[in-house]
């Protein structure tokens, strides 16, 4: 029986990728020595699939910053902003069409490229920019050139292309509306190309990614896919094309994927198990099929013997020869290898597996059916143990949480008032301008701010001088927002390593590993929490840094939390329980830090939501039930307070078009989005809805080094208060700062300020000079 992996993490186990990429942002190495590390990086990937048994060995799975803005390379689909010579892309273009070209001598400013959430992971992709007349050409050659480096170590892999049809459909047209698919036959040429090309260079297998065949299409949509795959398969008649399918069921296109003109398909059997029978019924005597059965998502063990049951099913039906054994998905989304956690609680480590171990599961799986079980039973039982331990440990199960959320009434996700009441009292108490500014919540966290935590961490500095280090940091923050005008005030989180694990790590039933890190975009890395029990607080988590924040300045100041859904989406989540119920776990430990912030006269407390659109299954079938648990759980966070106490959320890289009813049900005053980068566009979901508490579209792009005008933040303010009346704006970032630097923040910041002042004057009828004039009521 043969194995297959379908990706493998590119970061490099000690994040040797970002590290280099960055240090070629910042001049300190050449292109030559970065090109040398992930030379590296691919050989020791390969080398590690080949030594784990894989056979099916992907190549082109590694990427400098993101696989679809490869494929955005590779056919030429670079947009004009970036004065591209049209010839080959090579990697300062790539480059800017990720991070946007700024602040060059003789040269206007250049934004990069639209970023959004890979299907419903915490993966983000460059999206197409596709225009009615788009031309196609061959412009990276590096599918080929990295098959072709693999075959020299002797690796003969299976490139892995994103499908043409897929690529398409997550783009985003510019200028007017079209049919994207009207593209194909001029794309199409250089996808054939490619494949002439591997087929030429001696590949045997090539993996076209097709994942939106998981999504709801329409019949032009499925005519595609057979159109796009004879012209494919002719091309390159003596290359074995599989097309993946991965983070959901093909449900009602179960037809179209199995009568394509193909060699394989893969199924993701970890989302989507019920869809095997239909799928061999369809695809009986004709087509290889790779069997997804290894969750590469998540990161606990698999249970083998249900594995296992699953796939003798399909060999007693089709046999050995047409099946491949393999993770669900690529295993970019898991960290690399458990072997490298040496401080993980020992029973909570023996019920994981990392990218490494889950291969080693794969092979486990194909050896048991070549061989019999007995040739892996050591394995089969330490996979048995750690499930039967994981199902009885007390640290997993704990009797006063369980009893607390099935207490959990109607009453307790309501505010006491409706909006408007609620908003008459919060002006009273703010007294702020028209158009107030605000920032998301953090600040530049510098490398003296991760030196000292490190330090702290490390045990060189003490638990009162590092204090004392976050205090001092804390209160230039402060002066600084005051000086440069800022309404309602943060303080900077220095305190935290990441809004996810800043809370994870004082709450129980989390754990936390020390290299479990994963690629979020570009050369940003987190490392999620682990949920593994039941969540509760045993002790306030942000009340003291606040309260000393609100002791050094006059100003409104945000206490600043993340919300239950975003906490849930973050992290590495239980499987032995439904994530709704894991939500409403975290929703009442939150729900508890909001009473105690409100307790301390914290005037204004945000839950940031910034992962709720990301959380929405991919079929739209699917959506009311998680609609439903996700805003029941944020307004259980947040609805214990007074009505003169003011609640905002902020969400990150949403489309919100079709949840717009779901955000207002949220009930929160004041939500803040990323918007600056779309220029406004989101803003279109609203402006047919009856949106009627407040909200701040992100004014500056902080996701690149760009420092953005007066004038071009006065447009977008513009854009938005045609969709908003003027009382209901508030002007802030897209997000976050802590990933800029103090040399870009602070004079963004100043001229978001300045634009805000000059909307006023506009929009309020209120003079420049006079910034702090109160906000009619």
């Amino acid at each position: 029986m043969k194995t297959a992996n379908l990706g493998f993490p590119r970061i490099g186990h000690h994040r040797e990728l970002k590290k280099a990429v960055e240090a070629y942002w910042n001049g300190t190495i050449v292109e030559s020595e970065l090109q040398q590390v992930c030379r590296d990086l691919r050989r020791a990937n390969w080398c590690l699939q080949r030594d784990q048994g894989i056979e099916h060995i992907p190549s082109n799975d590694f990427s400098h910053y993101d696989q679809m803005l490869d494929t955005t390379a590779m056919v030429g689909a670079v947009p004009a902003r970036f004065d591209w010579d049209t010839k080959q892309v090579g990697l300062d273009q790539y480059f800017a069409m990720a991070r946007g070209v700024f602040s060059q001598p003789g040269k206007a400013d250049v934004a990069a490229m639209e970023m959004t959430k890979w299907f419903d992971t915490n993966y983000h992709y460059i999206v197409p920019e596709l225009a009615a007349d788009q031309e196609f050409q061959l412009a990276s050659r590096k599918p080929i050139e990295e098959f072709l480096e693999a075959k020299q170590l002797g690796i003969v892999t299976r490139p892995v292309l994103v499908g043409p049809v897929t690529y398409l459909l997550l783009g985003k047209c510019v200028g007017d509306t079209f049919d994207r698919l009207s593209l194909l036959d001029r794309i199409l040429p250089v996808y054939e190309e490619v494949l002439r090309e591997l087929q030429a260079a001696g590949a045997q297998w090539v993996q076209i990614d097709e994942p939106v065949l998981v999504l709801d299409l329409d019949d032009r949509q499925r005519e595609a896919f057979a159109q796009v795959y004879q012209r494919l398969k002719k091309a390159a008649p003596r290359l074995s094309i599989l097309v993946a399918t991965y983070f959901g069921e093909l449900r009602d296109n179960t037809e179209t994927a199995c009568r394509l003109p193909i060699d394989g398909l893969h199924l993701d059997l970890v989302q989507g198990r019920s869809q095997l029978e239909t799928v061999l019924d369809y695809t009986a005597g004709t087509m290889t099929l790779s069997l997804g059965v290894i969750d590469g998502r998540n990161i606990w063990r698999a249970d083998l013997d249900e594995v296992l049951t699953l796939v003798k099913s399909a060999v007693e039906q089709v046999g050995t020869e047409r099946l491949l054994v393999a993770p669900a998905c690529s295993l970019l989304h898991t960290p690399i290898d458990l072997d490298m956690e040496k401080s993980l609680d020992p029973n909570v480590r023996h019920w994981l597996a990392f990218a490494k171990q889950k291969l080693e599961e794969v092979r486990v799986v194909a050896t048991a059916v070549d061989e019999g079980e007995d040739a892996v039973a050591e394995k089969l039982e330490a996979s048995r143990s750690a499930l039967t331990a994981r199902k009885a440990s007390p640290e997993v199960h704990d009797p006063e949480v369980n009893a607390r959320s099935r207490s959990v009434t109607p009453e307790m996700c309501r505010r006491s008032s409706p909006f408007a009441t609620r908003r008459e009292l919060q002006e009273q108490r703010l007294a702020l301008p028209l158009l107030p500014t605000t920032t998301i919540g953090s600040f530049p966290q510098t490398r003296e701010v991760r030196r000292a935590r490190a330090d702290h961490k490390a045990g060189r500095l003490t638990h009162e001088e590092y204090e004392a280090f976050v205090k001092e940091q804390m209160a230039k923050t402060i002066r600084f927002q005051e000086e440069v005008g800022l309404d309602v005030l943060v303080h900077g989180e220095f305190e935290r390593n990441d809004m996810v694990e800043y809370f994870g790590e004082q709450l129980h039933g989390f754990t936390f590993t020390q290299n479990g890190w994963v690629q979020s975009y570009g050369s940003r890395c987190v490392k999620p929490p682990i949920i593994y029990g039941d969540v509760s607080r045993p002790r306030p988590m942000t009340v003291g840094w606040i309260t000393h924040a609100k002791s050094l300045t006059e100003k409104p100041i945000k206490g600043m939390l993340t919300g239950p859904v975003t906490i849930l989406q973050w992290s590495f989540v239980r499987n032995d329980q439904p994530r709704s119920e894991t939500c409403r776990q975290i929703a009442l430990a939150i729900r508890d830090e909001v009473a105690d912030l409100e307790a301390a006269d914290v005037p204004i407390i945000q839950i940031d939501e910034a992962a709720l659109r990301e959380g929405l299954p991919l079929r739209r079938a699917d959506w009311n039930d998680y609609l439903q648990w996700a805003v029941e759980c944020f307004r259980l966070a947040s609805s214990g307070v007074r009505d003169v106490t003011q609640i905002h959320t902020h969400m990150c890289y949403s489309e919100f078009n079709d949840i717009v009813e779901a955000i207002l049900d949220m009930d929160a005053d004041v939500i803040s989005i990323e918007a600056a980068r779309s220029r406004m566009e989101l803003l279109r979901a609203f402006k047919d809805f009856d949106y009627t508490n407040e909200i701040g579209p992100g004014v500056y792009d902080i996701h690149s080094p760009h420092i953005p005008m007066v004038e071009s933040i006065q447009e977008l303010l513009d854009a938005a208060i045609e969709v908003f009346d003027s009382r209901q704006v508030w002007i802030n970032p897209d997000c976050g700062l802590k990933t800029r630097t103090w040399e870009e923040v602070t004079p963004a910041l100043a001229n978001m300020v300045a634009a805000a002042q000059a909307a006023r004057a506009k929009y309020g009828k209120l003079p420049v000079d006079h910034p702090e004039e109160s906000r009619p009521i």
